[in-house]
């Protein structure tokens, strides 16, 4: 005791040491104060884990996430009919993901019923623009079906689920239903070049079969593809081949898949088929051109 009383009054004695001591005290304060400030504003080391939120109510997540502080934020909405109305489809971050007390939690919940939209008057446009139409409206095609005709892929007739849909019916349908489209094929018309669908998402692979004038066959899916993802998965295998020649209105069927290893063999390999597709019909028609 009595060598720090006598330590003190050194440090009294002599005016750079007590600058000295008093600039290290007040450097160790302002240290101590800046992390006890940083702990409160960022709080650090207040690490939660993410509850499962999927099947919840937004109400029931609320609940769940008031242990961490998380606040539950509602994103987007699907409409998927084997869910019930209102329950939690995805979640991000996902569930189990380590983060701070107080982080938002965006979540997408199931809609009670999918959206009603006015079907848009397509008949007399081309095929390109009545899809087009169709796809901003939030639907899509059915079915193509051909039609002898003056011009090939106008659209002659337009119906929903039977209705013959003309100018001014107002007919409602719902969010990504498909319309049938009677298109003209003229008598000249030869078959057409198979698009490339490897590697798209299957809204891009559909869009792409319809304005080449092709139907969308069997949609096949790989292990691990889900209503909730499938927005994520992408065309790894097609039928007829790309580049093949086929009628207009065939049917081509495709394979969803979540692997992008092999969604990337499959564009390669989609891709070679595809030149040498485009080099036999090439060759075709130079010999055709050359016949006696």
């Amino acid at each position: 005791m009595d060598f720090l009383i006598n330590l003190v009054r050194k440090i009294n004695a002599n005016p750079i040491t007590r600058n000295v001591v008093l600039a290290v005290c007040a450097i160790i304060v302002f240290v101590f104060i800046v992390n006890l400030l940083l702990s409160l504003f960022t709080r650090h080391g207040q690490v939660h884990e993410v509850p499962d939120l999927s099947g919840l109510s937004v109400e029931e997540a609320v609940q769940a996430g008031k242990g961490a502080s998380l606040r539950i934020e509602i994103n987007d909405s699907l409409y998927v009919p084997a869910y019930p109305g209102g329950i939690i489809l995805e979640q991000n971050p996902s569930a189990g993901a380590k983060v701070k007390s107080g982080r938002r939690v965006f979540v997408t919940i199931n809609s009670f019923r999918q959206k009603m939209v006015e079907i848009p008057y397509v008949t007399g446009y081309s095929l390109r623009q009545a899809k087009n139409n169709l796809e901003m409206a939030g639907l899509g095609i059915d079915k193509l079906i051909y039609r002898s005709d003056l011009a090939t892929n106008y659209v002659l007739e337009e119906r929903y689920n039977g209705k013959l849909i003309s100018s001014g019916s107002k007919l409602e349908a719902e969010v990504g239903s498909g319309v049938t489209l009677v298109v003209g094929k003229g008598t000249d018309a030869e078959p057409q070049s198979v698009p490339r669908l490897v590697g798209f998402s299957a809204r891009e692979a559909k869009s792409r079969l319809w304005e080449a004038g092709f139907n969308v066959g069997k949609i096949s899916y790989e292990e691990g593809v889900t209503l909730l993802n499938e927005k994520n998965a992408r065309v790894r295998t097609q039928s007829p081949g790309v580049g093949t020649r086929r009628e207009y209105g065939t049917s081509v069927s495709f394979t969803l898949s979540l692997d992008e290893e092999q969604i990337e063999k499959g564009r390669a390999e989609a891709e070679r088929a595809a030149k040498a597709a485009a080099k036999a019909y090439a060759d075709s028609l130079t010999r055709s051109t050359q016949k006696p």
